[in-house]
């Protein structure tokens, strides 16, 4: 399969404690990666804006799913913590048989990408964090676009995003437009309370004793999540490398996804240096 097909996912609600959460899996068809991809979305984006990642990548499983209020999930009776997505994560992951697994996070994310790594280091065995933050103890963006984040009016009315894509993403060019078909609005309980989740938090006091390999990733244009805050993970972290994406903004990972795939794929591809690995539970029935 080459980059430009399509790949269809495999989609599963899966309950877990009270909350249940739309699942997609992306089976490998030309299977040479050791390990499945983990990946967490951007606040208030369904799990379909994963599809470019997962076209790009065909040798690997992928696997994400909708945060409570997001797509097809339905939304949290009461607010929530990113430890408690770190083990629904884990809780799936164990559900369809994955051990080991690399992880990826965007923007949020990327928040919960940290958070997942801390709760489960032994089956962590690589990291990348795009476009993203420490938390509360990060670098804040341009006002302008950060205000008009607040609400999820840019994924309700295609014309608002359309005007303000660049103001809120620091990208240009045609890709507004389908950006926007992918989108599925989000319930406004569950773009609040995926914002709430996250008041309070930071990643930057255990960043330290994160020794997993590490590719942070950040925009010079990132007007969300501006590049300083890239600099400070990989500061804080032992294993880490930095990566600047000139000229990418907040969704480089989408825009500039041809730009920096092979640079993803050499991350992912180094051998490790420690071989213990993780061993799932035999698979339960999958609802």
């Amino acid at each position: 399969m080459s980059s430009s097909q399509t790949r269809a996912p495999e989609l599963s609600m899966q309950k877990v404690g009270w909350q249940t959460y739309r699942t997609a899996i992306w089976r490998a068809t030309e299977r040479s990666a050791e390990r499945p991809l983990l990946f967490f979305n951007g606040i208030g984006a369904n799990l379909e804006l994963a599809q470019p990642l997962a076209d790009a990548m065909p040798e690997r499983d992928i696997i994400t799913f909708d945060m409570p209020g997001i797509g097809g999930s339905p939304a949290a009776v009461i607010p929530y913590r990113p430890w408690m997505i770190s083990a629904a994560a884990a809780k799936i992951l164990e559900r369809f048989g994955f051990g080991d697994v690399d992880v990826i996070g965007v923007s949020w994310g990327g928040g919960a990408a940290q958070q997942f790594a801390l709760q489960y280091r032994r089956r962590t065995k690589k990291l990348i964090l795009c476009a993203t933050s420490t938390g509360m103890t990060m670098i804040p963006g341009n006002f302008e676009a950060l205000s008009k984040m607040a609400t999820p009016r840019r994924y309700l009315d295609k014309d608002y995003l359309m005007k303000n894509f660049e103001k809120l993403y620091g990208d240009e060019g045609d890709f507004a437009g389908k950006h926007h078909i992918r989108i599925q609005p989000p319930s406004v309980r569950g773009y609040i309370y995926q914002m709430l989740a996250m008041v309070g938090w930071t990643s930057l006091p255990f960043l330290p004793f994160l020794k997993v390999p590490t590719l942070v990733m950040g925009g010079d244009r990132d007007k969300i999540v501006p590049l300083i805050n890239s600099k400070m993970i990989k500061g804080a972290m032992p294993n880490a490398r930095l990566h600047v994406v000139e000229g990418g903004g907040h969704l480089f990972i989408i825009t500039r996804l041809p730009e920096i795939l092979p640079i993803i794929r050499s991350f992912l591809n180094e051998p490790l240096a420690e071989p213990k690995a993780y061993r799932a539970p035999r698979p339960a029935a999958v609802a």
